[in-house]
């Protein structure tokens, strides 16, 4: 699979669907730096020099409802790297609906996004944000988010972007091509092995609607169901908070 590393970038996700066109198979754009970073809802994500920032590009032929269960794949592979690098099992573990969390912090987030044709997904760009040195200063964070956290201070391990990459990209690879050949059962087995709060109180916000309630489960379409007084309820987008 092919390798592009930018020494700087305004984003990894947009400049890989600029370049998605051209592209003659999936291919991972690293940006040292990134002058434009983001995440969920267009928030800005802190890209200093030294953390991971990068973006796979593929061409999916799926539905985009199936497309979209890759930020699955791309959790656990994540969870899988940091493993590799810190094995610190126990202690990563999996935020609905894009989050991982290392000793309860948020170490890294995953950003979908994609360019459309017709009904479906012409190419899709996995960007994928580990807090390897630095972390966002707390002041910076939405209230009652979790605190960040980087792989340095929770672990004692450094490691180059680029070093990163060669523990991910081959744990991406294996969880696609499960999720090719197999769909998505195996994947939400393995995610909820490592569910963040499954079982807990949590909420979850979706605009300006609130629920609280415990955490079931993730159902077969990536959609948390959330136990409450008048029973499940299934919400397929939401920010969560413990």
């Amino acid at each position: 699979m092919a390798r592009h590393i930018l020494q700087t970038t305004d984003s990894t996700n947009a400049h890989g669907l600029r370049l998605a066109p051209t592209l003659s198979g999936p291919a991972w754009f690293l940006g040292l730096e990134q002058s434009a970073g983001r995440g969920r809802r267009a928030r800005a994500w802190a890209s200093p020099r030294g953390n991971f920032h990068a973006t796979l590009v593929m061409r999916p032929t799926e539905p985009a409802s199936v497309v979209a269960l890759r930020s699955f794949a791309a959790a656990l592979a994540l969870r899988d790297a940091l493993v590799a690098l810190t094995d610190l099992g126990a202690a990563l573990t999996l935020k609905w609906p894009n989050d991982v969390l290392l000793n309860g912090g948020k170490v890294a987030g995953i950003l979908l996004e994609s360019a459309s044709s017709g009904a479906g997904v012409a190419h899709l760009a996995i960007g994928i944000g580990v807090n390897l040195i630095a972390a966002p200063d707390p002041g910076l964070l939405e209230p009652g988010a979790l605190p960040a956290v980087t792989v340095l201070e929770e672990s004692g391990h450094r490691v180059t972007p680029e070093a990163f990459l060669d523990l991910l990209a081959p744990a991406y690879a294996r969880w696609e091509r499960t999720f090719v050949a197999e769909g998505f059962a195996p994947l939400r087995q393995e995610w909820l092995a490592h569910a963040a709060r499954l079982g807990q109180q949590i909420r979850a916000r979706t605009g300006t609607t609130s629920r609280e309630g415990r955490f079931e489960t993730v159902d077969a379409t990536g959609a948390l169901i959330l136990q409450m007084a008048a029973g499940p309820v299934a919400i397929s987008a939401a920010e969560v908070f413990f």
